[in-house]
């Protein structure tokens, strides 16, 4: 059970794991290219191997890309969906350059098409995405919180476009990436032990737990079902301590091999978030 936190790249992709270590982070996510837009950087053979040996010398060893904010596998403008099709192969490419274990991504909005398009489309650029590509690092599909129609806040919905998705050739290709804020505000419980039990045998039910990679840890600003995204540092928000130390009991317990990765705001306090992560993990 590893903790950590999304890292900053910032000066190139070799400061990565410099950052996480920084943090205490034993696994972590990074964007190797802007979150907002433009060509990515080149990642020349020398940058690999300089961003390869800073993970090796801090024993670091499970680590993700988290794709550009800006892909909409449902647009109805072609500009924006070719593009987005055409950004998540090249980050697929770039996390098997770099060794990253997967890529999180967000599926889009249905506001152009409505529900039962965009889902189609969704489905139709999945399929291109992973058509020929071969593994090395594996597509994450993340949770949404359902704000202002994103696709990808129900259980139901993620192991349809699943299904509909992979083919014989690429059969258990995509996993999923679990966010606790973005799930709650869906209005799947996590405050305490009984609603995490219940919330995770849904998803296994639906989806398969062997689906699940990875956790964002994040508390919620906003209540239950709010469909509003927005993260909070742990035990501040209306998930609270209860919930993450259910939640790590819960994994511990069933002795799933699970990567936790905090994206809570940007500041300090996100030192004081792993500390607190490891200390729940490390008190069960």
């Amino acid at each position: 059970m590893n903790i950590g936190a999304h890292i900053s790249a910032s000066g190139g992709v070799q400061n990565a794991p410099i950052n996480a270590t920084h943090y205490g982070a034993e696994c972590y996510q990074f964007f190797s290219r802007s979150p907002q837009g433009g060509k990515a950087p080149n990642l020349d053979p020398n940058l690999i191997k300089e961003f390869k040996t800073n993970n090796k010398k801090y024993n670091l060893k499970n680590y993700y890309l988290h794709s550009p904010y800006y892909i909409n596998l449902a647009s109805a403008e072609n500009r924006i969906y070719y593009g987005s099709i055409s950004a998540l192969k090249e980050e697929l490419k770039r996390g098997k350059l770099l060794g990253a274990k997967g890529m999180m991504f967000h599926l889009g909005s249905a506001k152009d098409l409505g529900q039962t398009a965009a889902i189609k489309k969704v489905v139709k650029a999945i399929k291109e995405i992973i058509k020929d590509y071969q593994g090395g690092c594996q597509p994450l599909i993340e949770i949404s919180a359902g704000a202002g129609l994103i696709i990808g806040d129900e259980f139901e919905e993620i192991a349809e476009i699943i299904k509909k998705s992979e083919t014989a050739a690429t059969k258990n290709l995509l996993g999923v990436c679990f966010d606790t804020a973005h799930a709650f505000e869906s209005g799947y419980d996590l405050r305490e032990e009984k609603a995490v039990q219940k919330t995770f045998s849904q998803f296994h039910k639906l989806i398969g737990l062997e689906r699940l990679k990875v956790i964002h840890v994040n508390d919620s600003k906003t209540d239950l079902g709010s469909h509003s995204d927005r993260h909070e540092h742990l035990g501040y928000g209306k998930i609270g301590l209860a919930g993450f130390n259910a939640l790590i009991k819960y994994f511990k317990t069933k002795k799933i091999p699970m990567d936790f990765i905090m994206e809570t705001p940007t500041d300090e306090g996100i030192l004081k978030d792993i500390k607190l992560l490891k200390k729940l993990r490390d008190t069960l």
